[in-house]
């Protein structure tokens, strides 16, 4: 789960700026799609950049949970709660420390989606494990 976080961290650093990623993510784009329009290739890194908020987050979130749920199995609403209040505290955090890089900038929508991302996360694990009958009552 540390990993994970300073893996997000450095990621907000000014070298995975929008104008950084541009520069690999279009050409290799425009070798795929030689015929797409520029503004379609620049829609797509835009895509791209977003999906990675929502992936890592949600990866964050589910290591979170898994941390917080230690040494116990299953899923609780608790666990599940904490997680994403420690994952959107982060992810504000994340986005003030972008408005000290060069190239980048806070974005409250992107704190937005990355909670979302860690609420899916447990969204997910809950049903996973509900199917397999290890969600623990919502007062436990």
């Amino acid at each position: 789960m540390l990993f994970w976080a300073l893996l997000i961290y450095g990621s907000s650093t000014s070298s995975f700026g929008s104008t950084q990623t541009s520069r690999f993510f279009i050409p290799f784009m425009h070798f795929l799609l030689p015929s797409a329009e520029p503004t379609t290739l620049d829609l797509l890194h835009e895509i791209a950049r977003k999906s990675a908020h929502f992936i890592d987050y949600s990866i964050f979130g589910f290591l979170l949970f898994r941390a917080l749920r230690a040494p116990h199995q299953g899923w609780a609403l608790r666990w599940a709660l904490w997680a994403v209040l420690i994952a959107g505290t982060y992810a504000c955090s994340d986005e003030y420390h972008q408005s000290f890089e060069a190239g980048r900038g806070p974005s409250a929508m992107d704190a937005l989606l990355d909670t979302t991302g860690a609420t899916a996360a447990q969204v997910a694990t809950w049903l996973v494990l509900k199917d397999r009958k290890q969600v623990a009552p919502a007062d436990s």
